[in-house]
């Protein structure tokens, strides 16, 4: 008779473990049953997904996926944090993020949960000669500023500093950051900008302003124009580069030029690659530190992504920006700004505004996110990850140093190109639904009334594009806004079901979801003849296709039918224009279908 421990957990202790073939083995089962004769390493590929930047994630990893040592929190590499203490102290900085001067808006954030302000003037945001007004009544020796004024950088920065000097705001005491970032700028407007006005601000706040920043290394505008994470990683590496060299050309030390910057990154919705991206980036800023015999720990500061943000039911967003933040938060990100649910619509209200702020908390105070350090660490998938995103990363990086820094690749074009192509990839898996979007591509609710705001500032442009994975759904959709208005009915698609409930409902619920993805109302009672629609989808069970869909196909010709869809993989049926089935292009059938309709 076997003794067992008294551990507690001992009710299995005398069965083997299972091993990695064993898995294997019924996964070839599992795949055998859906027609999929693959065994082996080929049955685990079968279950694995191919991510941008050539990474593949398996759908399991063990100890044998080993990446290399990610040391200690507050450590190079600095993958598990830049700080021994993480988080714990008191969880991530809460920066809120203001384009206009509402009334009581920055102070209702400061006074409810926000920590740091990130204020946009110039271009885009509130005039320069209104910082004195927006910042009246915050307290700037204890509410870091971050400014975001592109090619006013110069005289925002002389406005604050003179702010602070007027409050009587010990230099030692001023935190925040300048925002100088000309690199950023061009990639936006297409506008390069001489570097030596920030280069001389750099200087200033090395002597005077220990805990302040004068440089941004904004990767948004790389995400934004539909970058992968590698580029992103990639782009902002070679931009942090670009500006070492010159601000040690402008006569500061290397530890000087290093501790005047500060990195943006894009936090989306895919949370384990947010999570490794923020980890990769710190690994790949230590290589950098490491060649120039600098301290290498990356201040960061994560934004939701503005990418990820639909318009169509944008109240899915707030979940969307949750899962984002929970990703910042445990990849490590210094400072998290929350874009509120509808940034994409205009000017956020007050109540969008609290919920952004009460995401970071309720993360922070409620589900004590902040109370393990590096909650990710250890992790066989994220660790594995986080290598393999740095080293596609990295070799971005030396393609752009090969071809003459970051500048030289913004204006020869060939980051734009890079960035198009990415996206033109990623726009064909959001066409077909591979990446679906709530609200808009998947599940959408077409008598939902629009969320109207104040239009924003419009933000500078001419150089990248900014992207949205919704647009091209926005425009089919916006047809058919057209149409409600001057018709006062949309568009409409007859579903022929055909059979028991149990035969037709899976497939009528897939042609459902795919017609209103494009504004199509689906008509599913009564007859074909006083439904108000010219086209009709059949749809059944494939027995139930082949009994009778040529026969139902030729009943709605002769009832007026000008298309016929069958809801499935396309087969010989006499009598069917074309066939709706899951991964067919979903913006290419819609759009062409409101062609035909007459919807312009």
């Amino acid at each position: 008779m076997t003794v067992l421990p008294d551990d507690g957990l001992s009710l299995a202790a005398e069965f083997p473990d299972a091993t990695h073939e064993q898995w294997q083995r019924l996964v070839e089962g599992v795949l055998r049953k859906s027609g999929k004769e693959v065994s082996g390493e080929a049955a685990e590929d079968a279950l694995s997904t191919t991510l941008e930047d050539g990474l593949r994630t398996r759908p399991l990893y063990t100890a044998r996926d080993a990446a290399p040592d990610p040391g200690l929190p507050g450590f190079a590499p600095y993958v598990r944090g830049t700080r021994p203490e993480g988080n714990t102290a008191g969880g991530w900085d809460v920066r809120q993020r203001h384009t206009a001067l509402t009334e009581d808006a920055v102070l209702a954030d400061l006074e409810n949960g926000g920590t740091s302000l990130w204020l946009v003037l110039g271009e885009g945001g509130i005039p320069v000669d209104g910082l004195g007004r927006a910042l009246e009544g915050v307290y700037l020796d204890l509410a870091p500023v971050v400014l975001d004024a592109g090619r006013d950088t110069e005289q925002a920065a002389e406005t604050l500093l003179r702010l602070y000097a007027d409050k009587g705001v010990d230099a030692k005491a001023v935190r925040g950051n300048l925002g100088g970032d000309p690199l950023g700028y061009e990639a936006r407007t297409g506008t390069p900008l001489d570097f030596a006005p920030y280069a001389a601000l750099a200087a200033r706040c090395a002597e005077q302003y220990p805990g302040l920043r004068a440089l941004t290394v904004d990767a948004l505008p790389y995400h934004e124009a539909g970058g992968s994470a590698a580029q992103e990683l990639g782009a902002s590496l070679a931009t942090g580069v670009a500006y070492l060299r010159e601000l040690t050309e402008a006569g500061l030390s290397a530890e000087q030029a290093a501790g005047q910057l500060e990195f943006r990154y894009a936090a989306t919705a895919d949370q384990f690659l947010t999570i490794a991206k923020l980890r990769a980036a710190r690994r790949l800023w230590a290589r950098v530190a490491e060649v120039c015999a600098v301290p290498g720990a990356q201040v960061q500061h994560a934004v939701t992504s503005p990418v990820m943000m639909a318009r169509r039911d944008p109240w899915v967003n707030m979940l969307r920006t949750t899962v984002a933040t929970l990703a910042a938060g445990v990849g490590g990100a210094d400072s998290v700004t929350v874009l509120p649910f509808d940034h994409a619509l205009g000017l956020p209200d007050a109540f969008s505004r609290r919920i952004a702020r009460n995401t970071s908390t309720i993360l922070i105070e409620e589900s004590h996110l902040a109370r393990v350090i590096d909650p990710a660490g250890g992790s066989w998938y994220v660790e594995r990850l986080t290598d393999e995103l740095a080293q596609a990363a990295w070799q971005y990086f030396r393609t752009i140093e090969r071809d003459g820094g970051q500048a030289a690749v913004l204006r020869s074009g060939r980051l734009r190109t890079d960035l198009a192509t990415t996206w033109a990839e990623r726009s064909k898996k959001l066409a077909k639904r591979r990446e679906p979007i709530t609200g808009v591509s998947e599940f959408p609710l077409l008598a939902e009334k629009p969320v109207e705001r104040e239009p924003a500032p419009e933000p500078p442009s001419g150089g990248l594009p900014r992207v949205r994975r919704d647009e091209a759904y926005e425009e089919l959709r916006a047809r058919s806004d057209a149409h409600l208005a001057k018709t006062g009915a949309r568009p409409r698609v007859f579903l022929a079901t055909m059979g028991s409930a149990a035969a037709y409902t899976a497939r009528a619920t897939f042609a459902s979801n795919l017609f209103q993805a494009g504004g199509i109302e689906p008509v599913t009672e009564g007859r074909f003849e006083d439904s108000g629609a010219t086209e009709a989808v059949l749809c059944s069970s494939d027995a139930l296709y082949a009994e009778q869909a040529e026969q139902t196909a030729e009943s709605l010709r002769a009832a007026g039918a000008r298309h016929v869809f069958l809801a499935g993989r396309p087969a010989e049926y006499s009598g069917i224009d074309s066939y709706v089935f899951a991964g067919c292009d979903a913006v290419a059938v819609l759009s062409a279908t409101l062609d035909r309709m007459g919807v312009s």
